[in-house]
């Protein structure tokens, strides 16, 4: 089955808009994805006529929002393969990663080890750093080979008798790399580790079936999946979440309270103090919902087709270096130009109406493992067209002269 992006523009109402004179070429999609009417729609409908507090209201309101809020639980937990009580509601993906390391810290110990790669975005490898700081935890990093793909011989190597956790990206975020996840996961539970994979690009751009993948925690967050932002998603087996304390107290997540006792709720409640993100989980629920119409396979098929098409458009270049080759790799591009600063070439790019990322992308341990300070990053989704691919193509050659 083909996908036609074209059939589906006209849902995104800010692709109709025009920047600096020039229709709108956005390629910012691995920072955040723009908006379907389906999710605005639900949202805005959601806030006009039937917003309440969750679970603890006995009107009528209060009750159909918690129908609604419990339901994109359900549609979160089918899209992941998972079931309802392994689904909690953060309101991130960092915030989901916090919350994994947080509680299981309380049981780690100084000298306990913390596998991560060179590749992980910041989220997934300062919480951990928490945890050095605080418990004299040991973090192992992982080596990423030279075409970005992930130096799995030396992460099995780096498993032992004290590892603890093994924190992983299911996708790179700068190199478009999807690591083999399930292949990492029993290695690492054959040494009596934990594994969180941090699916914030994975959940879009690969296949985030936690069964398969046999994780214990996966993570993403709604605003990448064509989502709202405040909203993430960890999920965690029911044994792994049933063994963590609470991470935050407060309202909700509590069984009783007394001056003295206090007795905590299971999960998922455990681990959703206080007010949820209502409206928000939602809007996740209905991005989902509206992926689901979707041929999963064809819009990957499509999405590499874009990022093929640029590709073919720039690379022999002389002034063109990319990051980021790995076999079956994600429709990320990211790239320097010689004698140009990242952030320079994405500003002139947007003279053209094109959108693209510059910077560290909250990867500065893989930057440094590529030896530059900066890169470019394009990245596409399904909305995006080949006729989008040439026009970021013909903005880059035209930038590039700014700078010869």
């Amino acid at each position: 089955m083909s996908f036609d992006p074209h059939s589906i523009r006209d849902q995104f109402p800010i692709l109709g808009r025009r920047v600096n004179g020039a229709p709108l070429v956005y390629l910012d999609n691995a920072a955040s994805a723009q908006k379907p009417n389906a999710v605005i729609d639900s949202m805005a409908q959601r806030m006009r006529t039937s917003y309440a507090n969750v679970h603890r209201g006995l009107h009528t309101l209060a009750n159909e929002t918690t129908e609604a809020y419990e339901a994109a639980r359900g549609i979160v937990a089918e899209y992941l393969g998972a079931d309802r009580d392994e689904i909690v509601f953060t309101r991130g993906g960092t915030e989901a990663i916090n919350l994994v390391a947080g509680s299981l810290g309380v049981g780690m110990a100084e000298g306990d080890e913390v596998v991560l790669t060179e590749m992980e975005h910041h989220s997934n490898i300062v919480p951990w750093h928490l945890l050095r700081e605080r418990k004299g935890v040991v973090l192992r990093f992982a080596r990423v080979a030279e075409d970005g793909s992930l130096d799995v011989e030396h992460l099995m190597g780096l498993l032992g008798p004290r590892t603890r956790v093994v924190a992983l990206t299911h996708m790179s975020n700068v190199l478009g790399t999807i690591n083999p996840v399930q292949a990492v996961t029993e290695a690492a539970h054959a040494v009596g580790a934990k594994v969180l994979v941090d699916g914030c690009q994975g959940a879009v751009h690969a296949t985030p079936d936690v069964k398969a993948i046999g994780c214990d925690f996966y993570v993403f967050t709604g605003h990448k999946l064509y989502g709202p932002t405040g909203i993430g998603v960890l999920y965690g087996k029911a044994e792994a979440l049933a063994a963590m304390p609470p991470w935050q107290g407060g309202g909700e997540m509590i069984e009783s309270v007394s001056i003295g006792r206090v007795t905590y709720a299971e999960p998922p409640m455990r681990f959703e103090a206080g007010t949820p993100p209502i409206v928000e989980a939602i809007g996740l629920g209905a991005a989902i919902d509206w992926l689901a119409q979707f041929d999963r396979q064809a819009v990957h098929a499509h999405e590499k087709a874009l990022y093929e098409r640029a590709l073919e458009r720039i690379n022999g270049a002389n002034w063109f270096r990319q990051i980021g080759t790995a076999p079956g790799k994600g429709a990320i591009l990211a790239f320097t130009v010689e004698g140009a600063h990242a952030h320079d070439i994405a500003q002139v790019l947007d003279k053209y109406g094109v959108a693209v990322r510059a910077g560290q992308h909250c990867a500065e341990p893989l930057m440094r493992r590529f030896d530059v300070t900066s890169s470019v990053r394009a990245s596409f989704a399904l909305y995006n067209t080949l006729e989008e691919a040439d026009a970021f193509a013909d903005a880059l050659v035209k930038a590039r002269q700014f700078f010869v």
